[in-house]
């Protein structure tokens, strides 16, 4: 492993010569909504990852994905990133980020998870999936896992019967009443590019 400390957003640090690596597969549980992550660099960002636009300073949760997406490689990349469920559906910046991401057709998946399974975030969860190629073109696969929970006291826990339940859902691809849908870009289009998942589930 190679592990580099330091600030992604504003100064990434794995490079192949003078371009940013890329991958194979990208994961990450960034720091949810963080504030004063660096956008007046990002706007004229040297790597190419404000592609698709520069989010606002006061929310960086489209900055991680951008990022990881710019790190995911071109021909088998796949990429998975664990965001709070308001990237789904925010207006402003992050409104004009997602429908262009959309357009791209390269979101495979957004799955849903229940809230509390964190420590000290009590928010409810979203894992976005993103492939190089997809499987499904010109579709996205919704999951709602919000059931898969034990609740606890002080907080709740997802068990191995609930990942690979949540697993299944997204590989088999299939719809399943109350938990999984297929949706065509044209229908998330009509819902103005929102990905919040009751619109769909």
């Amino acid at each position: 492993f190679q592990i580099i400390r330091g600030d992604t957003l504003r100064d990434p640090a794995f490079f192949d010569g003078d371009k940013m690596a890329r991958f194979d597969c990208v994961l990450a549980n960034p720091p949810f909504s963080l504030e004063n992550w660096g956008s007046k660099q990002w706007e004229q960002d040297a790597h190419g990852r404000n592609r698709y636009g520069t989010p606002p300073d006061s929310n960086g949760d489209y900055a991680w994905v951008q990022h990881m997406i710019r790190s995911m490689s071109s021909y088998n990349g796949r990429m998975a990133v664990v965001l709070p469920h308001g990237v789904l559906f925010r207006k402003g910046k992050e409104d004009v980020i997602r429908k262009k991401i959309i357009k791209d057709d390269i979101l495979e998946a957004v799955i849903g998870l229940p809230p509390n399974i964190f420590y000290g975030a009590a928010l409810a969860p979203a894992i976005l999936v993103f492939k190089a190629k997809k499987d499904l073109t010109d579709q996205v696969i919704f999951v709602d896992a919000s059931d898969q929970v034990q609740v606890g006291r002080a907080q709740n826990f997802l068990h191995k019967g609930h990942v690979d339940q949540i697993y299944q859902w997204y590989v088999n691809k299939e719809p399943v009443d109350s938990h999984v849908a297929l949706v065509s870009v044209s229908e998330i289009a009509e819902n103005n590019y929102s990905l919040n998942i009751p619109l769909y589930v």
